[in-house]
């Protein structure tokens, strides 16, 4: 979470307000992690009715996974990298950056999965030679949860890395791929019947929403020649206020109360300002070319295919 810090005492020599500065939350986000992870564990037990051992191996997945993505964003630099857990639901990693780089994302979303199934494949192939039920346990959620996790669609990681790659600023692109995303993430949820994974999609389609619409003030801004792939930090005052009038016009209902034109903070402000952040698009730097862009997919078809099929392929000679 962030908070902001405005500044009414004094107006710019241009006679703008001055936008709200964005400081990071101070509060202790590992202690917060923490007591989520352990409301996580309380929930799997008492919902699912499962032992204590398998759910903490769940949990240690959970974070193996999560903390590759928080290490990856640390070692290019990102700023405020938290990691956040969601009882029931999983868990992810923030941070920010002036600039993406097409490289980096990369990494920063293999490096989730990729250690987990490389931990997985190792435990499991060790089991073969020497069986053991609890490692075979642990080895198979490591595998399971994080070949899952690369599955096509985002919000998971392949669908991420797929977006990463070819959607980038293509926003019809973007739309549809969102659709197939959501459609096949709801048939999973009636195939694992699972009431949870329902609200998976469902979240999706209210963010579908609200990305249609800030699609809109985007195309307005780009008529009227302001720019807005930028981060909040590099806004300019005058801009943040343009972006403001167009989301309070836009998302009239929501913002009810809050007259666009009239330019003084509101008790809204800080829903406001993570709005104006959501319609900004943070510059990227397409360091992918063609090879590269190949190189990457065929590292995410090793991982999400080839090392499971290598696994099968040795657990069914072992059998014979």
């Amino acid at each position: 979470m962030e908070n902001f810090e405005p500044e009414e005492q004094q107006y710019q020599q241009s006679g703008i307000l001055p936008k709200p500065l964005v400081v990071a939350d101070k509060q202790n986000w590992i202690r917060k992690s923490l007591i989520s992870l352990a409301i996580y564990g309380f929930l799997f037990y008492v919902v699912f009715d499962l032992e204590v051992i398998y759910i903490a191996a769940v949990l240690l997945v959970l974070l193996i996974h999560e903390f590759g993505h928080f290490f990856a964003m640390k070692a290019f630099n990102y700023t405020n990298v938290k990691l956040f857990v969601l009882p029931l639901l999983g868990a992810y990693v923030t941070g920010k950056k002036s600039t993406i780089s097409q490289r980096q994302m990369s990494v920063v979303i293999l490096a989730g999965p990729v250690p987990g199934i490389l931990i997985g494949f190792a435990l499991l192939m060790y089991n073969l030679y020497h069986p053991n039920a609890r490692l075979e346990m642990l080895g198979n959620i490591f595998f399971v949860l994080n070949i899952f996790n690369l599955l096509p669609f985002i919000p998971l990681d392949g669908g991420r890395l797929l977006e990463a790659l070819f959607v980038n600023h293509n926003h019809i692109i973007r739309v549809v791929f969102t659709i197939i995303s959501i459609i096949c993430i709801l048939l999973l949820a009636i195939v694992l019947k699972s009431i949870f994974f329902v609200i998976i999609p469902v979240s999706m389609v209210f963010d579908l929403i609200m990305e249609i619409k800030n699609h809109k003030i985007r195309e307005y801004l780009k008529q009227e020649n302001i720019n807005y792939i930028s981060d909040y930090h590099d806004l300019s005052d005058r801009n943040y206020w343009i972006i403001r009038d167009c989301i309070v016009l836009s998302f009239n209902k929501r913002y009810s109360g809050i007259p666009a034109g009239v330019h003084q903070y509101a008790p809204l402000e800080g829903g406001l300002i993570q709005h104006v952040i959501s319609v900004l698009k943070v510059p990227i730097i397409k360091d992918l070319k063609a090879f590269g862009k190949l190189l990457v997919i065929l590292l995410y078809a090793l991982f999400f295919m080839a090392i499971p099929i290598i696994y099968l392929l040795a657990k069914h000679t072992t059998l014979i």
